[in-house]
């Protein structure tokens, strides 16, 4: 896989390509649900550079990830690619709009639930990733 800087859009944009492509299946309302999101604007990214990034990252994937005829993303290749992305709102932002994408088609694939569950663990594992007043809220 190929690395991007870190926060960059590059980085961001294909965080967003993964979440559209991990199922094996790019769906129209995944597309929409990206539009509605806004979050291209937010990370200062146009269509045809996010489908170049969606085709980059399928090439690598494609190069690197194939097991017995079939593409397998393994936890650590996955972790490299959230790691790209350490500012904490740019983190919630992405999430938010990764949940969007996989539930856009009313069907949460493994590999879909996979990706937020790891997006969650790795990135809620570092500080500052919950605002800090929804933690002073749970603890009053």
């Amino acid at each position: 896989m190929r690395h991007y800087e870190t926060d960059s859009a590059s980085a961001a944009g294909r965080i967003l390509a993964l979440s559209m492509v991990v199922d094996g299946n790019l769906a129209p309302a995944e597309l929409r649900a990206l539009q509605r999101s806004r979050l291209l604007e937010y990370i200062d990214i146009d269509i045809d550079t996010f489908h170049d990034l969606v085709s980059d990252l399928c090439h690598d994937m494609l190069s690197t990830s194939v097991k017995h005829e079939h593409v397998v993303l393994d936890e650590t290749t996955i972790d490299a690619l959230l790691g790209e992305i350490h500012d904490p709102e740019l983190r919630r932002e992405l999430l938010r709009a990764m949940w969007s994408i996989a539930d856009a088609d009313g069907v949460l694939a493994d590999a879909e639930a996979k990706l937020l569950a790891r997006a969650c663990a790795v990135w809620s594992a570092e500080s500052r990733f919950v605002k800090e007043e929804a933690t002073s809220l749970a603890l009053d």
